[in-house]
């Protein structure tokens, strides 16, 4: 993996953990979901005018994608809403995620990883998943758990839809931009038929950490899929969920949730994992 690809990758694993800190603690989550996606939708549009229109073959997964972004950005907002610590389900549903990707590049792309990369996926999972044990096992309640195993699923299909979609057309950029802009529509059409009684006064409240958190997460998204068009999905997935860690620092150090040691552990574990996913790439060529 080119260092650019690498520093762009963990950057982006940052924005993730930020803009889900900021629908975490908004006081409508929904609503504050809506306007995240509503900033990527109209970031996307100069893209969408400036670039050539996505080649033909790339639309069935425009459109997966934006059905599958939509179950996603849906169930996070439920998973949140359901009690769970930004702290055990940001770590649990992307953790599991690159497992997931790596299967599925496998199965569906002929993207078979090395011996080596297989344990160091493994690694980087088992120190993501760990963080999901912050604060003991019994603090992690049903409802939420299940959730977040739900969200994981859906990662590990956009990300792979996405990985796939965007080596199907000229510019990788022009694909972005249209999946950024439609996935916006159907979460703030939810948004608004849930909470058209409220709307107004829930949007005052959340707007301004919320445009904040649909800048980076947008920015961040665009850089990932630019990075799967030119890397293994497996790669770019595995190292994207770092993320985590940030995750669990703003969850137990700003959000006042319990753990500490774990993080630490698990920093060391998915730094490892990182490690030796870099030395196998590199050993496969």
């Amino acid at each position: 993996m080119e260092p650019i690809v690498l520093f762009l990758v963990l950057l982006a694993a940052v924005f993730h953990a930020t803009w889900n800190a900021v629908v975490k603690t908004a006081g409508d989550r929904l609503v504050s979901m809506a306007i995240v996606m509503g900033m990527s939708g109209l970031m996307a549009i100069p893209f969408m005018i400036y670039f050539p229109f996505p080649a033909a073959e790339a639309w069935p997964y425009i459109i997966a994608s934006n059905v599958i972004h939509t179950l996603y950005f849906l169930t996070l907002v439920k998973a949140y809403q359901s009690g769970g610590d930004l702290s055990q389900v940001y770590p649990i549903a992307r953790g599991s995620s690159p497992l997931y990707v790596a299967i599925l590049g496998a199965l569906l792309a002929n993207e078979l990883l090395s011996l080596g990369e297989v344990i160091s996926v493994v690694v980087i999972c088992a120190g993501i998943l760990s963080l999901s044990l912050m604060g003991g096992v019994d603090r992690i309640r049903r409802e939420p758990l299940l959730y977040a195993i739900a969200v994981g699923l859906l990662i590990g299909f956009y990300t792979y839809v996405d990985g796939q979609g965007v080596r199907r057309t000229d510019e990788a950029l022009s694909y972005i931009a249209w999946m950024h802009f439609l996935e916006s529509i159907p979460i703030g059409l939810v948004a608004f038929w849930r909470r058209r009684g409220v709307l107004k006064q829930n949007l005052i409240l959340v707007w301004r950490p919320s445009v904040i958190g649909g800048v980076l997460g947008t920015v961040g998204y665009t850089m990932v899929v630019w990075a799967m068009s030119i890397t293994p999905m497996a790669h770019v997935a595995a190292l994207r969920e770092t993320s985590v860690i940030i995750a669990a620092f703003i969850g137990t150090r700003m959000l006042g949730e319990s753990g500490g040691r774990w993080r630490i552990a698990a920093a060391a574990i998915v730094a490892i994992g990182i490690v030796g996913l870099q030395f196998s790439a590199l050993n496969a060529k």
